[in-house]
């Protein structure tokens, strides 16, 4: 296969390596086609391997990230169509540049395992950079409902999508130089993998400590684009309606009391400390629920044209007690990079509004129930899910149940909910902790330790109730291990291809790229 593609014109090669993008992207939600993601990473090194320069495969790389994102994020058009392509555009220079260090990694012996680290060390790279990264579409968070899913307590997402890649190398390998022996070493490194897979089925959940009861409140967005949360304090009267409907029903005795009631990020569109009237809304129902609240709230500042995102934890009596403030920043969503530079050339940035600041403390939050037990909230604000770090930090700074606070209401009717609840199932199975998800719109819902579904509320209305949550400590290894394996492996790479790159010429080329290069 690798010499007819080498024969054909680069469009012919190119175009394969688009298709193979389309079919990794095929492999996340919504589709969830996740046995075609090897095959996506596979058609990527196919082409690149018939590449006859390493500028050729930089640009195959290109054009099979432009496949990779304009299915896999098409979602970021409700917000501006603009904002899509320039994000798709940017993002797939990473693959490009993954492309290049597929062509220099081929002239290794072993190069599937080199091309997997080469992966691994791209993902690295663009979960990170630019501006904080955008690691959204990292294999391994398509991988959830896969048996390979059960390496996620061990080695995490990084861990995941290295032997996902891996899979992808070894069916290219195949494809382009069938042999026995090949096909041996193939087997049997399908067979370690499966076998890792299998001792993460070992790693137990958490300890429990305790059970705590949780209501949670969806109360329900207009939903649309950049106006998804509809005009000023609609979405606070709608969780404020929502949350009066709780309280009835607990004090029907339809569903258990609550120790404390959980909102999603978002619940209030306005500052309660500098806007009256919501500030009223925000007492009036915490003062009829009768308990606790983990609020997300916009705050005001700190300085001037500033905003937070922040989880407070409001008492009945006290008021405002904790606060944690969300790290994970959405880049042209929440605030603009370069904004005095960007903004007289696209004055559609003005809609992101004042700049976000994220927060600096781990999202792990000491809490005092109402019958004077304590326990503490492990918190992660919607894209606070993306990086690892702040998952991870949930549980080792000694958090005991898990929530995910999140506003997906400009989101409504795109793949971008689904993709975003997969990602905390992931998180859920590295943690080995049950998360409770709450959102404006959807989805919410209850994700058990083992990454399975528990239940879901109804999207794109108001929903709420209460649920028995376990309290639970303890780490995983991929809560430690994780994050040092990824680099590890990054860094591996680099130092592997510098000696490609060194003794290349040196060596003989492999039988498959003889007449390709």
């Amino acid at each position: 296969m690798v010499h007819w593609l080498a024969a054909r014109q680069w469009g012919v090669r190119a175009a394969i390596a688009i298709l193979s993008g389309v079919l990794t992207a095929l492999g996340f939600q919504p589709f969830g086609w996740w046995p075609l993601l090897p095959f996506g990473v596979a058609g990527l090194t196919l082409a690149v391997l018939a590449a006859r320069r390493v500028r050729g495969a930089a640009g195959l790389g290109f054009a099979y990230g432009v496949g990779f994102l304009l299915l896999g994020i098409s979602w970021m058009q409700v917000i501006f169509l603009q904002a899509m392509f320039g994000l798709v555009g940017f993002e797939a220079l990473f693959y490009g540049l993954l492309g290049a260090l597929l062509k220099v990694a081929t002239r290794s012996r072993w190069w599937p395992v080199l091309a997997a680290a080469c992966w691994t060390g791209v993902e690295f790279t663009y979960a990170r950079f630019p501006f904080n990264g955008f690691g959204w579409m990292r294999l391994g968070f398509a991988m959830v409902d896969s048996p390979l899913a059960w390496v996620l307590p061990l080695v995490g997402v990084g861990g995941l999508s290295f032997v996902t890649a891996l899979i992808g190398q070894g069916i290219a390998r195949l494809a382009a130089a069938p042999a026995r022996r090949t096909s041996f070493i193939a087997g049997a490194v399908l067979l370690g993998i499966l076998a890792l897979a299998g001792a993460g089925t070992l790693v137990p959940v958490g300890q429990q400590v305790g059970m705590v009861n949780a209501g949670y409140v969806q109360g329900g967005a207009p939903g649309g684009g950049v106006y998804g949360l509809g005009e000023a304090r609609t979405i606070t009267r709608n969780h404020v309606a929502e949350t009066y409907r709780l309280a009835e029903r607990v004090g029907a005795g339809e569903v258990a009391q609550p120790d404390f009631v959980v909102l999603p990020e978002n619940s209030t569109d306005m500052d309660p400390y500098s806007d009256a009237i919501t500030g009223q809304l925000v007492r009036s129902e915490i003062e009829r629920i009768g308990v606790p609240a983990l609020l997300g709230v916009i705050l005001a500042g700190p300085g001037v044209d500033e905003r937070q995102t922040a989880s407070l934890w409001w008492d009945p009596v006290a008021g405002e007690v904790s606060r944690y403030v969300k790290r994970g920043i959405v880049p042209f969503g929440e605030w603009v990079p370069l904004r005095s530079l960007l903004l007289p050339i696209i004055p559609e940035l003005q809609y992101v509004g004042e700049q976000s600041v994220p927060g600096t403390t781990p999202g792990a939050m000491p809490v005092k129930l109402p019958d004077g037990r304590t326990t503490t909230l492990g918190i992660m604000v919607c894209y606070d899910l993306i990086y690892d770090d702040f998952a991870y930090d949930t549980v080792a700074y000694g958090g005991q149940v898990i929530v995910v606070q999140s506003s997906n209401a400009m989101y409504q009717g795109t793949g971008q909910i689904e993709q975003q609840f997969a990602i905390t199932r992931a998180r859920a199975m590295e943690l080995r902790r049950e998360i409770l998800v709450v959102t404006t719109s959807g989805v919410s819902g209850l994700i058990d330790a083992d990454g399975t579904i528990a239940f879901t509320a109804p999207e794109h209305v108001g929903a709420s109730g209460v649920v028995a949550l376990p309290q639970r400590t303890g780490l995983t290894p991929a809560t430690w291990l994780a994050t040092w394996l990824e680099l590890g492996i990054s860094l591996a790479a680099l130092v592997w291809l510098a000696g490609t790159i060194s003794y290349g010429r040196m060596k003989p080329k492999p039988p498959e790229l003889e007449r390709s290069t």
